[in-house]
């Protein structure tokens, strides 16, 4: 008997297009030509589909890094479960939400699948791997080998606010960014931003250490770090920073404010994510948008390929788009 597996490769298509297409998927962007061509095949082969459930057919567990209370501050990892749970919503799965420190109840919870959105530790990963194998991680990828991830390219997003602070004729440049641990303060986690923003100056040979402040990924120390360069600093304050996230980089725009130095007359601001408030802000703030929707989209599909006999791990990046608004030139 034919499956979707043989549909897809003779198609040269994915195997969640495939079910898609086969379910009447309208949300689904692929051409009429691909369409018919899956359809055709599945005659082809006597594909027969199974009677349609009323009912969800699939349960996936959406396991968070943070608190609700901290997510409520920092909306990146908010957009990424919403985008989790409208593809869920309408591919007719059923969703359950747990935190990091509720593992333990993930065992009485029948699952097709784990999607864990946050950085998560060693440890965790194999508590995680115990409960289910299908797994897929969000915004980490703890072994590319093994486990499906989504994720973003943070070393070329780096390297794209720097060349184009560099092609604005900006010298001195400085980072404001956030380091953070495991719930399970097990370790430090290395952040991509700040290693390739150091490694990147070096190459262009202007690198200046006095020029890194380095906090949480938080307003209130994007506003603390920037009062302290603009202290010690002085006159020779960078002409413009990349700040680690926008929420850094709002902090940073209030003090330059209080402090009086314009922007981006003396210096330019450029974060990182794009979240809703970024283009209300005064002045708006340029910014390099990450799609996070798009990434919790991506990984209800690619768990979906797991639960349909997908076994080669697949590391998925989501592209970064920058956004031109006020706080630069």
């Amino acid at each position: 008997m034919a499956t979707i597996k043989d549909i897809a490769e003779k198609v040269g298509v994915s195997i969640a297009t495939v079910s898609r297409v086969l379910n009447y998927d309208e949300t689904l962007s692929v051409t009429d030509d691909t369409k018919k061509k899956i359809f055709e095949v599945a005659e082809e082969l006597s594909y027969k589909k199974k009677a349609a459930k009323k009912t969800p057919s699939s349960k996936i567990a959406i396991i968070h890094w943070y608190t609700e209370k901290e997510e409520l501050e920092d909306i990146y990892y908010m957009s990424i479960r919403y985008g989790i749970e409208q593809r869920s919503q309408q591919l007719n799965i059923q969703f359950v939400n747990y935190f990091y420190d509720e593992l333990a109840e993930l065992k009485n919870e029948n699952l097709q699948g784990i999607i864990a959105v946050g950085k998560f530790s060693s440890s965790q990963v194999s508590a995680l791997a115990e409960i289910h194998e299908n797994i897929v991680f969000v915004d980490n990828n703890p072994d590319e080998d093994v486990y499906d991830s989504i994720i973003i390219d943070f070393e070329k997003a780096t390297k794209k606010v720097i060349n184009y602070l560099l092609d604005k004729d900006h010298k001195s440049i400085g980072f404001i960014g956030g380091r953070e641990t495991y719930r399970d303060k097990s370790a430090e986690i290395q952040d991509l931003r700040e290693t390739t923003f150091r490694s990147y100056m070096k190459e262009q040979n202007l690198y200046d250490e006095k020029n890194i402040y380095i906090g949480t990924f938080a307003v209130n120390s994007g506003y603390k770090l920037m009062k302290q360069a603009i202290k010690e600093l002085g006159d020779k304050l960078p002409s413009a920073f990349f700040a680690g996230n926008d929420l850094i980089a709002i902090g940073c725009l209030r003090a330059l404010h209080e402090e009086n130095i314009p922007v981006p007359e003396r210096v330019n601001i450029v974060g990182l994510n794009d979240i809703s408030v970024s283009k209300y802000i005064f002045p708006s703030l340029t910014t390099l948008k990450v799609h996070t929707e798009l990434m919790g989209e991506t990984a209800v599909d690619t768990l979906m390929e797991r639960v349909l006999g997908r076994r080669i791990a697949k590391k998925v990046f989501i592209a970064t788009e920058l956004i031109k608004r006020k706080s630069s030139f």
